[in-house]
């Protein structure tokens, strides 16, 4: 089963077809979606009774600012993996002795192989 966001276009859709005075199960087949998408949507993105497309566009754009995984990659936690590495520590031996159960050495050769980690003679 896929998941397609609304677009632009069917929030416009919305709006019109609501000021229109069109009840949500009109909407949902006039733009080819579930009755529950139509109204959710309102729900989550009217202000009061009043829906906005372009309010609701904004609001959707900030929510998917949000979204995602955060990664565990800083600059300071890249320079001490690059000290460690550089002083001839394997990456099994830095996630054994420092960041067990924080940190798997996997990430580390991922990070070295994508350069992410400043660059040592031993490397």
């Amino acid at each position: 089963m896929s998941h397609q966001h609304l677009t632009t276009f069917e929030r416009t859709r919305i709006e019109t077809l609501r000021s229109a005075g069109l009840s949500m199960r009109a909407i949902a087949r006039r733009i080819g979606r579930h009755v529950y998408t139509v109204s959710r949507e309102i729900r989550r993105n009217a202000a009061g009774r009043q829906y906005s497309a372009e309010k609701a566009e904004s609001i959707y754009q900030e929510r998917r600012t949000h979204c995602g995984r955060i990664g565990k990659w800083t600059p300071e936690l890249a320079m001490i993996l690059s000290e460690k590495l550089a002083a001839t520590w394997s990456p099994e031996q830095i996630i054994g002795r420092c960041f067990q159960g924080k940190l798997s050495f996997k990430t580390i050769y991922r990070w070295l192989y994508q350069r992410l980690l400043p660059e040592t003679d031993t490397w």
